[in-house]
Parts: C-alpha cells; sequence; structure tokens
C-alpha cells in the first residue's frame, strides 16, 4: 500500500516590513496605549476627581474667619434698630412731645409773677405723654422680630440668645436716655430761661415743695434740682422702656405687651382716684405713691402725695431693681423655650 502524499500547503505572504518611522517623529496615539496624557487644567479651588475631600491644601476662603464677640451683636441690633423707619419717628415723637409741651407750660406760666412750683418741673407734663413713645419702642425691639419671623434669622446668625437679648437691651437703652436727656435738656434751659427770677411770696418760702427753689425772694433751680429733672428723668424713662423690653420677650406679643405696659403706669393712679372712704385709704395712699407716674413727678419735686416732697431716687432704684428682674426673667425664657 502507497502512502498519499501530505497536503500542499498555500504559500504564505512574506511579512511586510514596519513602516519607516522618520527621526524623532512619535507614533500616532493609537499606537500608545500606555502614554502618560497631560494633567487637565484644574480651577483654582476646584477639587480633582478622585481627590479626597481634605488630600493635602484644602480651599481656603478669603473672607477671614474670626470669633465672635458681644461688639458684632452691638453692630447688628444698632443697624436694626437705626434702619427702621417707626424708630426715627418714634424718637422724634418723643423729643416733640417733651419740648413742645414744655414750651407750651412755660409760655403760659411766664407772664404770672409766681408758678407755684419749682422751676423745673413744668416739664413734668410733656415726659408724662412722651413716655409712652419710649415704652412702645421698647416693646416693638423685641415683639416686630418674633412677629416676621426674623427673629430665626437672628439666632441662626448668634446662636448665644443671652447675647442677642444683652445686645437688643444695651442699644435701646443707649438710644432712648440719649434721646430723652437731650429733650428734658432742652426743656429745662427753656423753664430756667423763661421762668427763672420770678419773684416768690413771703408766705411760700417755707413751702417744703419750694425747698431749695427759692433764694433772696426768686425763683431758681439748685444742681439737685436739675440732676433730678434731667439725667434723673431720662434714667426712668429709659428703664420703663427697658422693662417694656422684657416684657415684649416674655409676651412675644406686640399688642399685649403695650397693653401691659399702659396698664402699669397708668392703672395703679387711676385706680386710687376712684378709691374713696376711710377703709381703702391706704391701699389708695400705696398705689399713688408706688405709681410710675408718681415717681417720675418727684424727680421733678412735684410728688402726687406726702407731707415732705422726696427727691424721687428711690422710687427710681425701686424701678431698676423690678426691670433687672422683669430681664431675668426675659433671659431665661428666651434660653429655656424654643422660638
Amino acid at each position: 500500500m502507497s502512502t498519499p502524499p501530505p497536503p500542499q500547503q498555500s504559500p504564505q505572504p512574506p511579512a511586510a516590513p514596519p513602516a519607516q518611522q522618520a527621526f524623532g517623529q512619535q507614533a500616532p496615539p493609537a499606537q500608545q496605549p500606555f502614554a502618560q496624557q497631560p494633567p487637565a487644567q484644574q480651577a483654582p479651588g476646584q477639587q480633582a476627581p478622585g481627590q479626597p475631600a481634605f488630600a493635602g491644601g484644602g480651599y481656603s476662603s478669603p473672607i477671614p474667619v474670626v470669633k465672635t464677640h458681644l461688639g458684632h451683636a452691638l453692630a447688628s441690633e444698632w443697624t436694626k434698630i437705626r434702619t427702621v423707619r417707626s424708630t426715627m419717628w418714634t424718637l422724634a415723637l418723643t423729643l416733640v412731645l417733651t419740648v413742645g409741651i414744655g414750651l407750651a407750660f412755660a409760655a403760659a406760666l411766664s407772664s404770672d409773677d409766681y408758678t407755684g412750683m419749682p422751676l423745673l418741673a413744668g416739664g413734668y407734663f410733656g415726659l408724662m405723654f412722651s413716655q409712652i413713645c419710649v415704652i412702645t419702642l421698647g416693646v416693638l425691639v423685641v415683639t416686630s422680630e418674633f412677629a416676621t419671623g426674623m427673629i430665626r434669622t437672628t439666632f441662626t446668625a448668634c446662636p448665644q440668645r443671652p447675647r442677642v437679648l444683652l445686645a437688643k437691651a444695651l442699644v435701646f437703652f443707649g438710644l432712648a436716655f440719649t434721646v430723652t436727656l437731650v429733650a428734658t435738656s432742652l426743656t429745662a434751659l427753656i423753664h430756667s430761661s423763661m421762668l427763672g427770677g420770678q419773684t416768690v411770696p413771703d408766705w411760700d418760702w417755707d413751702d417744703p415743695i419750694m425747698e431749695g427753689s427759692v433764694e433772696n425772694g426768686e425763683l431758681i433751680a439748685s444742681s439737685g434740682h436739675w440732676m433730678g429733672a434731667t439725667v434723673g428723668a431720662s434714667l426712668y424713662v429709659a428703664l420703663l422702656g427697658l422693662m417694656a423690653l422684657a416684657v415684649g420677650t416674655l409676651l412675644r406679643h406686640s399688642a399685649g405687651a403695650i397693653t401691659f405696659m399702659l396698664g402699669v403706669v397708668l392703672v395703679p393712679l387711676l385706680a386710687a382716684m376712684f378709691m374713696v372712704g376711710e377703709a381703702l385709704s391706704g391701699l389708695r395712699d400705696a398705689l399713688i405713691e408706688y405709681s410710675p407716674l408718681n415717681g417720675l413727678a418727684s424727680l421733678f419735686r412735684i410728688p402726687m402725695i406726702g407731707e415732705e416732697p422726696t427727691t424721687g431716687w428711690g422710687m427710681l432704684g425701686l424701678l431698676a431693681a423690678v426691670t433687672a428682674a422683669l430681664l431675668a426673667a426675659a433671659f431665661a425664657r428666651l434660653t429655656t423655650t424654643d422660638v
């Protein structure tokens, strides 16, 4: 048996020689699968893909980061209170009522020989009305933010709630005291120039109310009178406004807080007017003596009750103690309750 011949294989074409490459010329990218690609351009502060969030040098803000303090809260509250239109109108009305009524009072008595009261006492009547403006402003400093919901923004910017209330109290008290001091000082100067030097009759020289107001038979004002009618009265009204701020923080309602404060100022004296008879005489005298209006009148040396006139500084201290207690309660409620 013969062996079959092996199958013939088709001849393979010769392999093509590699393409000639010019000297210094790189191969196309397809022939360089592992070639190093240049890094993509990255914007400043932009994190590269796949890079950890805090790897290397992170983004640094151009705004300097500082620790906040009470000064920042004071600046914020001062900006808020001076840019609100109602603040300017309320303080302007306080100035107009105090000086305007005081001027009218002095003009009405300037033709008489004797006023029957200390030289600077007429400033009380204008301040008796203008204090309502200060009380209203003290309430609105807090309750307006609660009514609009802006108090949430305030507490977000400054989470330290006691610091916020302290800043509000300091800014408002300083502004109210300054404006009231200007108003009472102008009124006192008007009364001194228009009524000073009037002749006081002999029988009134020993009147307890006129103690320190008569010199050589003429009507004068001592340094104590000036201090009480200007600085003392301004402190008294500013403390009433600060008390209104504390009540507004506690109630968080404008109408309710204003009504409460008007009741505190007016109701004791009005209630005493309707208490007749000996059985109610003790309560009536106590309501008159400790009413805010009598405390303010005492600073002008015209108390509403009592044989011996008081200077009013004791009532000012009592008002300061009550205001401090209400502020402490306001701090406690602000820090223990939600907005």
